[in-house]
Parts: structure tokens; C-alpha cells; sequence
């Protein structure tokens, strides 16, 4: 790995475009940068959004990558691992794989055993630079290849590592499905401010702003986060009344009941990509 590596991005959608896109506002220069892809169109958004290098040659692309994100959809992976394969052997980047439900197993059997494979999870907040990435490194992985993957998926969010690779069905039930959650809760609220009078653009406004605000003290809090609630849940007042509400119909085994729910599902689409 070198100091200012090269990084290849096969696939250039809306995931690839976010990480190429925070690491061109982190400072890395866009000749260290190449995107392949087979759509034209998308070669040349890429191109005129980023000024990096573009390809519609998988092989080609990778020649000098120190770094390989593939980036494709999940059904399309096995077909561009064994066209890349022989140069992946020769080359021996380092690959990042965004491809939900597609094992460390499934990509050493198609580029083989020996390769240094990091599997990412991210969400869709990575578009806004928010995201929030779960990470699984195999045993072949170096240290210091670990630093340069933190590093890259800084520039769109937050990334965390988990020991076991299984872990990241949780991941995707916490965090990778988790933003739909909570758009749910706000259209809820919408709905509900809406019903109290409100006009839905004002209900929504009020909505918003108040996730954004608890997001960012919870995050910028030294204290948890069921702590910050009690703090604004004073006795007998109208915080407490909604929260009683919630409690009394069951949100938390709701909320465990949907993860659980999503963790399974995950297990199940993995097993059907084998």
C-alpha cells in the first residue's frame, strides 16, 4: 500500500459516487481516482462531477489500483470477479466489497483464498456524508490496510469494524436498513402533526429539524442516550405522556421484533446468493 494510493471503483452508482466524492472533498487527488463502469452516461456524470480517471474496462482499470471497491450489484459480482480474477492474482490489491449478502467465502472461491478482501456495509446517509459503515476485515488483511479502509470510509461517515462476519447481518438490521426506520417515525409524526392541526409543510419542517437536533446531541453527549431522554422527560408533563404511550404499547419489542426481523432476512439473502 502506498503512501497515496490508487483507487479503483468498479461501479459507479450512487454508493461509489459518495465515497468517490468524500474522498475528493478529504483532499485526494482525482488522477489517483478511477471509476469503471459499462453505462456510457455514467462514465461521463462521474467524469464531469469528479474530473477522475473513467473506463469501461474492468481489466484496465485495476492495472495499477492499489485499491479495489467493488461497487456492482450483487447478482452482477460473480461475473466481474472472474473477468478480473488472473489481474487481481497478479496485482494483489487490496478489495473493498460494498455488495450486501456476498461472503468473504463466496469472493475467495471466485478471485481466491490469498486475496485481502474487506467486506463494508454502508447506508444511504453516505450520500450526504453521514453514513454510518460496518466493517469485516479476512485474516489476510493488514493493519495497516485496516487504517487505509477507516480512512477512505471517514470521508462519507462513520465506520466500525466487527470480529465476526456474521455480525454484519446486525449491522445491516442496526444501521445498513436502519435510516428507513426512522423516516417511518418522522412520516408518523408528520401524519400526527398534521391530524393536530398543523399544516403538513410546517409538521414536517418541525419534524426534521427536531431528528437532526436529538442526532447531533446524542452524538455530541457524553452521556447515553436513554439518559438525554430522561433529562427532557420532566414528571407529569407532556413528554412523559407520549413516552408512557409508547412504552405502554409495546414500542421496544416492536423495535426488537423489526431487527430481529431484518437480521434474519439478511441471513436468508446470503444464503440464496450461494
Amino acid at each position: 500500500m502506498t503512501s497515496s494510493p490508487h483507487i479503483t471503483f468498479i461501479g459507479a452508482g450512487n454508493m461509489a459516487s459518495a465515497i468517490i466524492g468524500g474522498l475528493i472533498k478529504d483532499g485526494i487527488t482525482a488522477k489517483n481516482i478511477t471509476a469503471a463502469a459499462r453505462s456510457q452516461a455514467t462514465l461521463d456524470r462521474v467524469a464531469s462531477t469528479f474530473s477522475i480517471q473513467t473506463s469501461s474496462n474492468n481489466r484496465d482499470s485495476i492495472s495499477q489500483a492499489d485499491i479495489v471497491v467493488l461497487a456492482v450489484k450483487p447478482q452482477q459480482m460473480q461475473g466481474v470477479c472472474d473477468e478480473i480474477k488472473d489481474i487481481i492474482k497478479v496485482q494483489q490489491p487490496l478489495i473493498i466489497s460494498v455488495a450486501a449478502g456476498l461472503t468473504s467465502g463466496m469472493f475467495q472461491q471466485w478471485l481466491g483464498h490469498d486475496i485481502c478482501l474487506v467486506r463494508c456495509m454502508p447506508n444511504t446517509p453516505s450520500v450526504v456524508n453521514a453514513g454510518a459503515s460496518g466493517l469485516y476485515a479476512t485474516e489476510q488483511v493488514s493493519s495497516d490496510q485496516k487504517n487505509s479502509v477507516e480512512k477512505l470510509l471517514s470521508t462519507i461517515g462513520i465506520a466500525e469494524w466487527v470480529d465476526d462476519e456474521a455480525l454484519l447481518d446486525a449491522v445491516t438490521a442496526v444501521s445498513g436498513s436502519g435510516p428507513a426506520y426512522f423516516f417511518l417515525m418522522m412520516e408518523s409524526m408528520i401524519d400526527a402533526g398534521e391530524k393536530l392541526g398543523l399544516s403538513r409543510e410546517t409538521a414536517e419542517k418541525l419534524c426534521l429539524q427536531t431528528a437532526l437536533g436529538a442526532a447531533k446531541m446524542a452524538i455530541a453527549s457524553d452521556e447515553g442516550v436513554a439518559e438525554l431522554r430522561r433529562k427532557v422527560t420532566s414528571p407529569n408533563g407532556t413528554t412523559e405522556a407520549a413516552i408512557n404511550s409508547f412504552e405502554n404499547n409495546g414500542l421496544r419489542d416492536l423495535v426488537d421484533a423489526a431487527l430481529q426481523a431484518a437480521d434474519t432476512r439478511s441471513k436468508t439473502l446470503a444464503k440464496e446468493m450461494r
